[in-house]
C-alpha cells in the first residue's frame, strides 16, 4: 500500500515572528524596572513626593505587565506548532498587550485617585532628593524604552504594474507595543514629577505635584485606551480599517467579468500575517488552484481557503455579498 508524506501536503501554523529577541529584551527590563521600582516606592514614601510616589506604584504594575508579555512571548514559541491551535498561537501577543492596556488603564485610576487624594491633604515634600530619584527613574525608562523598541516591518508588494503597493496590514508586535506603552507611561511620570518637583522648590507650587499626577494619569488612559483598541479589533478578527486587502481580492478574482465572491472573510493570525476564507460563484467556474493563484502576490496572506460554486443566476439580486 502506497503511504504519502504528509508534509508534502499538509502546512504548518506556526505564523509568528521570531521573537527571541523581544523576549530577551523584556527580561532584561523585568530585572530593571523591578530594582527602580522599589527605589522609587521608598523614595516617595521618605521624601514625601507623591509624583515619586505615584511613579514607583504604577511602575510596580508595569513589571506584572512586563511578566504578562514574557509569558505570552513563552507560550507562543512553546506551543506554536500545537494543533490545538487552529490557526496557531499568533494572537497570544495581543492577548498579551490586550491585557497590558487593562493594567495600564488600572494604573491610570489609582495614580487620578491618589493625586485627588495628596492635592486635599497636601504632605511635606524633600524636594533634593526626590528630584534625584525621579531623574535617575527618567534614565532607566529611556534606557528601557531603547530595549523594547520595535523594527518597523513593511509588506510592500509589486502587482506587475509600474507601481508597487504598500498595504500597511500589519499593526508590529502588539505585545512589544504594550511592554513599549508601559515604559514610555514610566517616562512621562517621570518627566512630570521632576517638573512638578522643581517647581515647588524654587517656586513654592507643592500643589504641581498632585496635579502633575491627574495630568499623568489622563495621558496614561488616553495610551491604554488605543492599545485596547488596537488589540480587541485582532482578538474579535476584525478586518483592519487600514487593509485594502478585501477590495484587492474582489478585484483580482473579478477581474474576468464572470466570477464573483459571495463571501469573504479575512482576519489576522499574527503580527502582520492573515487569513482569508473566499466564496466565489461563477457561471463558467475555473478550478480552485487558478484562484489560488490570483493571492500569491499577498505574501501577508498565509492561510487561504477557496470556495467555488456553479451559479447560472450569480448576477441576481441579493447573490453578491
Amino acid at each position: 500500500m502506497h503511504r504519502t508524506n504528509p508534509a508534502l501536503w499538509q502546512h504548518s501554523h506556526d505564523y509568528a515572528a521570531d521573537s527571541s529577541v523581544a523576549e530577551r529584551r523584556t527580561r532584561i527590563v523585568i530585572g530593571i524596572t523591578a530594582a527602580m521600582m522599589v527605589v522609587e516606592i521608598v523614595g516617595g514614601i521618605v521624601f514625601g513626593s507623591m509624583a515619586l510616589l505615584a511613579d514607583g506604584w504604577h511602575m510596580s504594575t508595569h513589571v506584572a505587565a512586563f511578566l504578562i508579555t514574557a509569558m505570552a512571548y513563552n507560550f507562543s514559541r512553546r506551543y506554536a506548532t500545537d494543533p490545538r491551535y487552529s490557526f496557531g498561537t499568533g494572537k497570544m501577543g495581543v492577548l498579551g498587550g490586550f491585557a497590558s492596556a487593562v493594567v495600564l488603564a488600572v494604573i491610570a485610576l489609582l495614580m487620578a485617585g491618589e493625586s485627588v487624594h495628596r492635592f486635599f491633604a497636601p504632605q511635606p515634600i524633600h524636594f533634593n532628593q526626590a528630584i534625584g530619584v525621579a531623574i535617575i527613574g527618567l534614565v532607566v525608562n529611556l534606557v528601557c524604552a531603547w530595549l523594547l523598541r520595535d523594527e518597523p516591518h513593511h509588506h510592500s508588494h509589486a502587482h506587475g504594474h509600474e507601481h508597487g503597493h504598500d498595504h500597511g496590514h500589519g499593526h508590529g508586535d502588539l505585545n512589544l507595543r504594550a511592554a513599549y506603552i508601559h515604559v514610555l507611561a514610566d517616562a512621562l511620570t517621570s518627566v512630570t514629577a521632576i517638573v512638578a518637583l522643581t517647581a515647588g522648590k524654587f517656586l513654592g507650587w507643592n500643589w504641581l505635584d498632585p496635579v502633575m499626577g491627574i495630568v499623568g494619569s489622563v495621558i496614561v488612559s488616553v495610551w491604554a485606551y488605543g492599545l485596547v483598541r488596537a488589540t480587541s479589533g485582532i482578538l474579535l478578527d476584525r478586518t483592519p480599517e487600514s487593509s485594502d486587502l478585501p477590495q484587492e481580492i474582489r478585484r483580482a478574482v473579478e477581474s474576468d467579468g464572470d466570477s464573483r465572491i459571495s463571501d469573504l472573510h479575512i482576519w489576522q493570525v499574527a503580527s502582520g500575517k492573515f487569513a482569508a476564507i473566499v466564496c466565489i460563484v461563477a457561471r463558467d467556474p475555473k478550478p480552485v488552484e487558478t484562484y489560488r493563484e490570483l493571492f500569491h502576490e499577498h505574501e501577508e496572506l498565509v492561510h487561504i481557503t477557496v470556495e467555488v460554486r456553479h451559479c447560472e443566476e450569480h448576477g441576481a439580486p441579493g447573490a453578491r455579498t
